[in-house]
């Protein structure tokens, strides 16, 4: 998929978790949201790269111009 939001941002679910989460911290004013926020964004970072690593080996430089064409 490389239309669309596809287009600009490569894991758009990831992100916009982390922009709901923030959203919901700031409407709580919950500090506690927030620590889990911070405790999601690297496990999001982890399963984005390993997800990369597998649809890297299968479509190889199509990918990797895909990658260099996008964001996250």
């Amino acid at each position: 998929m490389t239309s669309g939001i596809y287009s600009k941002i490569r894991n758009p679910i990831y992100v916009s978790a982390e922009f709901v989460l923030a959203g919901i911290a700031v409407m709580l004013w919950n500090p506690l949201v927030l620590v889990f926020l911070l405790a999601v964004i690297p496990v999001q970072v982890l399963r984005a790269r390993k997800e990369a690593q597998v649809l890297e080996a299968k479509f190889g430089e199509e990918y990797r111009a895909y990658r260099a064409r996008t964001w996250f």
